[in-house]
């Protein structure tokens, strides 16, 4: 039985992050272990925008379904670090992908991808309308929004705040996350009570708590559960893909994990 994380070897080594907040619901949040991409994407990058081997993309997606919802349809959106939402109704050609940072659905056998390399991946849940949700939060999208218009969303297919579970999951920590004062500032002119976020660094820096604000933003909204993984994506090479470490360390380029949710189709 899992406590608040638990991970999910499986026999192809794919490891899947789950949490009991959303146990009723097939769910996970893959990293990069279990895939078959080689050099700087190793591991189970699924991230088209990648410069990786197309046919490696194609497995390592099909590997990530198959861990978490046999089957299903994968459905991913085009982000761009927005807060729109799509309510997807039936699952679309790759090519036609629309511009948002967060999917919502009550359609059984479709499952909801998110991608990231350091932001935030939530993924939602309301058992009692059998509504589910993921939003892309990265910090422009996490100011913007997204999980708020990811939660109304919700909404117009029947769910209740209250009922909602939400888990945010792998992304950069607050003690790898060094930005700078004009950084910090879109954040306290936005809301002064948002300086709780931000750590004083080196001169004219600070560390900024992207997953505390994320979770506060739930929290807010009035989301029934609210629960964090607390895995640091820029602190773990051997089990995540971090766009800023490979930034840091000048490689060419760098993988993304994806965040699954989706409810089962019982005539499959």
């Amino acid at each position: 039985m899992c406590a608040n994380r638990c991970p999910k070897a499986l026999a192809d080594r794919v490891e899947v992050l789950t949490h009991v907040a959303l146990a009723g619901v097939a769910h996970g949040f893959c990293g990069r272990r279990g895939g078959v991409s080689t050099g700087d994407h190793a591991g189970l990058n699924v991230g088209w925008g990648s410069d990786d081997d197309r046919a490696a993309i194609a497995e390592n997606r099909a590997r990530a379904v198959a861990a978490v919802l046999p089957g299903a349809a994968l459905v991913c959106a085009y982000q761009v670090h927005s807060s729109d939402v799509v309510t997807v109704t039936a699952p679309w050609a790759e090519d036609d992908r629309p511009r948002a940072d967060a999917l919502v659905t009550d359609r059984a056998g479709v499952l909801l991808g998110i991608l990231t390399a350091d932001c935030a991946p939530v993924l939602f849940h309301d058992a009692q309308a059998g509504v589910v949700g993921a939003a892309h939060a990265g910090w422009k999208g996490a100011l913007g929004g997204v999980t708020d218009t990811t939660i109304a969303a919700m909404e117009a297919l029947g769910a209740r705040r209250a009922d909602i579970a939400a888990v945010v999951g792998p992304c950069i920590a607050q003690k790898s996350y060094e930005v700078d004062d004009a950084f910090e500032r879109r954040f306290v002119e936005a809301d002064a009570a948002n300086a709780r976020f931000f750590r004083a660094g080196r001169a004219g820096h600070s560390w900024f708590d992207l997953e505390g604000y994320v979770v506060e933003r739930l929290r807010a909204a009035g989301v029934g559960t609210v629960a964090m993984l607390g895995e640091d994506t820029y602190a773990q090479p051997d089990r995540f893909f971090s766009y800023r470490r490979a930034t840091h360390r000048g490689e060419p380029g760098y993988g993304r994990e994806i965040a699954l949710i989706g409810l089962p189709d019982s005539n499959a």
